[in-house]
This record gives structure tokens, sequence and C-alpha cells, in this order.
């Protein structure tokens, strides 16, 4: 089974590029997806989470705004928050893996979007990314609610600059040529890795 890790910077359109993985019928693993449940009201990270950040529950649940504005600010808190969180997201990476090598897939898709980040490249036989100009990516993070020039550039110092991340994968797919263009490199991606031999 040949694991391609999917990264991207933010806006880049890694959550389209994955959604045509998986139309392609490509098991796909998605790490922000995991966090959310594990977050959530009964999750395995949400207790965790409250008693070492209190302030960050609202109405019964985690207030994920609250909480990134604390660990943004403070790179100890993001520490902690990720001593929590990292562990349960590899644990459920390694049940996704399990099941599909069970299942004899040739491939199957990791979406972390840190992936470079967290040294997670090491976990992959290949690694995809995608990218857009710098103007298109601007534009579709400025266009998300509650967006502003300083959130943005936070978000952006914590990344992996975008020529970096090109200069270290195996795959680059592009995200501002239109959807067409993403596709069809994303198919060539899955027929090239699938038939390997």
């Amino acid at each position: 089974m040949v694991i391609l890790g999917l990264t991207g910077s933010i806006g880049m359109g890694k959550s389209t590029a994955a959604g045509m993985f998986r139309y392609l019928g490509v098991p796909v693993h998605d790490a922000d997806a995991s966090v959310h449940r594990l977050m959530a009201p009964g999750g395995a990270a949400f207790n965790p989470i409250i008693s070492t950040f209190p302030d960050v529950l609202k109405n019964g649940r985690i207030d994920r705004q609250i909480l990134g504005t604390i660990v943004f600010a403070d790179s100890d808190a993001l520490k902690r928050l990720e001593a929590i969180l990292h562990p349960l997201v590899r644990k459920e990476e390694n049940r996704f893996l399990k099941h599909n090598r069970l299942a004899q897939r040739l491939l199957v898709v990791l979406d972390i979007p840190l992936l470079f980040e967290t040294a997670g490249e090491k976990r992959c036989d290949h690694v995809s990314v995608v990218s857009a100009p710098q103007f298109i990516q601007r534009q579709r993070v400025m266009a998300r609610s509650g967006m502003t020039d300083a959130k943005f550039s936070a978000i952006l110092a914590k990344q992996m600059p975008d020529r970096e991340k090109r200069r270290k994968a195996d795959f680059i797919i592009p995200t501002g040529l239109g959807r067409a263009v993403t596709f069809a490199t994303i198919r060539t991606i899955v027929d090239q890795l699938e038939n390997r031999t």
C-alpha cells in the first residue's frame, strides 16, 4: 500500500484536492476532521483541553476561536495543546492505515495541513503539495469569515513557505488554473501510484 501525504498552505485548495482523491476512490484520512471529532463533546481530547484551558468552554463546547487566540499568542500553550491532540490524531491515523492495509488498498492519502512542519513526511512514501499563486491564496483566505490581515500573517508565519513545500514535494498539484487542471493532475498521480509494481 502506497501512502501519499497531501499538504499545502492555508487557502491553497487542499480540501478540494482531497475531495478529488475521494471521488477517484482513494481513501483519505483528514487530520483536521480528526481534530474536530476529538475536540467535540465526548471526544477523547475534550476533557483534557478543558482542564488545560478552562476559558475555552462556552455553552458546553470548546470555542475554537478562543482556543486559537490563546495558542497563537503563546508558543508554550500551543505545545500543551499539541501534546494533547497529536498522539490522539496519530492513533486515528494508525487505525485508518491498518484498516486500509487489511482491505488491500493500493493507495491511501494522509491529508495533513502541517505535514512538513511536524515531520509527517517520514510516515509517507510520497508527498503531494497543493499550490496556487499568492494573490489567489490571499483572495481565498481573506474571504473566510472572521479573517483579518493580522490573523492571516500569523498563520503564514507558522507554516513553511509554499516555495519550500514545492521544493520538497514529489508531486505538485496546481489549484489556481481551474478545477479541470487540478483533477487531471490528481488523476495522473493516482494512476501512477496505483499502477506502481
